[in-house]
């Protein structure tokens, strides 16, 4: 009975409503004016199918969930909203196909501006094809110093190119250093023994950049260099690499990996119970899906990131994460940071007071932002700032299922940086037992 009252009601609604427009007679009735929405559209453009690319998109899609919940981007009269938009790029698999993707997501989507790219060679294509629509693009993957380099060297072309995260390969070569610095002081100091180094870096230019770098620094450093490997990218089988470095007496493997070649090889590693730290750069194993990937095998593995739970680099980054694994249910990766980059983003057209992308690249240059990874101020190349009291990076460890921060570490040794949350470095335990004990 109580739903035929309500139909009843509706249909009287209805009546009345067609009665008052037959009374009108002949006078034209006004129509209700209406508002069309007004959208900022951002091209999240990464390998969708892996990690980088899932969290390229989950860092953009938190970022314009939460401007557009506060009203959105506001240009003089005029409120925007923001519409981010997938775009897959596939490079881990065909880098030369990221080009045609950057090309639909200009010509076909319509996106105003661009964020994401992971593995260099591509993101080198995407830029070019970006800066033939004169399309701003903010880098958030890629390491290469080359794709700012260009910006020095032909400004009017080059100037719409943004780095966000991560930091460019020589600072990620700097890091990297010094997590590898602060295990050769444990090695020596625990296993007391001269720290004896293998490289495994994956074949792609920012690694080639990384193996310069240590084959020309280490030796200085007093690290012997037990040989260099290069597997793929996307390799599934490292027995023969890993098999390789037990064998060449290194008690360290530096690592330089940033494709889905991570899991397999710690996995492995801690299988194995290769006789050698794990240490240097592993995006794989940034992300909380790392344990289960590895069946916990990943133990002890350290890696240089940009966020680790409880830590807090500034006072956004906590709550940052938090919403993050909210939202997702895993903790972000450096590749994440297409949420601080929309961030900046807004504030450079509110500042502009215009989506004009001439005007925007004066106000993006004069950024000075805190964000959720450290302050962001773009140096002349349009490269991110590092170092203490800018963006430094942190390097977390795998301890017993939990990812902690270890670097910088806890001392402030590391020019009085300390980052409250941080814990100290341990060795694994199988490579102390098997230099303390024998193998």
């Amino acid at each position: 009975m109580g739903r035929l009252l309500r139909i009843a009601a509706i249909l009287l609604l209805v009546c009345i409503s067609l009665a008052v427009v037959a009374c009108d007679g002949e006078e034209e009735a006004t129509p209700t004016p209406t508002v069309e929405a007004q959208e900022i559209k951002i091209g999240v453009i990464g390998p969708m199918e892996f990690l980088m690319g899932e969290h390229h998109w989950y860092g953009a899609q938190l970022a314009a969930q939460e401007i557009n919940d506060a009203g959105g981007i506001v240009i003089g009269d005029d409120t925007y909203v923001i519409t981010p938009v997938q775009v897959d790029s596939n490079e881990l698999l065909d880098p030369t196909g990221a080009a045609n993707a950057m090309e639909r997501a200009i010509t076909v989507d319509n996106v105003d501006f661009v964020m994401g790219g992971i593995r260099s060679e591509a993101v080198h294509a995407m830029q070019e094809v970006a800066m033939n629509y004169d399309t701003i693009f903010f880098g958030c993957g890629a390491s290469d110093v080359g794709l700012c380099t260009k910006v020095t060297e032909d400004y009017d072309r080059y100037k719409y190119w943004f780095r966000v995260t991560p930091i460019n390969s020589g600072y990620l070569g700097q890091v990297g250093f010094q997590l590898l610095g602060m295990v050769a002081q444990e090695v020596v100091a625990e296993l007391q023994t001269a720290p004896k180094v293998a490289i495994l870096a994956e074949k792609a230019v920012w690694g080639d950049a990384i193996v310069s770098a240590a084959e020309a620094n280490l030796p200085a450093l007093g690290m012997e260099i037990a040989g260099v490997w290069r597997p793929s990218d996307t390799a599934t089988d490292l027995t023969a690499e890993l098999t390789g470095i037990e064998s060449s007496g290194a008690n360290i493997i530096f690592t330089a990996l940033s494709g889905p070649v991570g899991v397999p090889y710690a996995t492995q590693w801690g299988d194995l119970e290769i006789p050698a730290a794990s240490v240097g750069i592993n995006v794989e194993a940034q992300s909380a899906d790392f344990w289960d990937e590895t069946d916990g095998k990943g133990d002890y593995e350290c890696t240089m990131n940009i966020y680790a739970s409880g830590v807090a680099i500034t006072e956004k980054t906590v709550p940052f994460i938090e919403a993050f694994v909210d939202e997702m249910s895993v903790i972000p990766t450096y590749n994440a940071g297409t949420y601080d980059a929309i961030y900046i983003l807004k504030e450079a057209i509110e500042t502009a007071g215009t989506l004009d992308a001439d005007d925007l690249v004066v106000a993006l240059e004069a950024t000075d932002y805190v964000g959720t990874a450290g302050r962001f101020v773009f140096t002349d190349s349009h490269d991110v700032t590092w170092g203490p009291g800018y963006v430094t990076a942190l390097g977390v460890q795998w301890q017993d299922g939990e990812l902690n921060a270890v670097w910088p570490p806890p001392d402030g040794s590391w020019n009085n940086v300390i980052y409250e949350g941080t814990v100290d470095y341990v060795l694994p335990p199988w490579v102390v037992e098997y230099w303390t004990q024998g193998s």
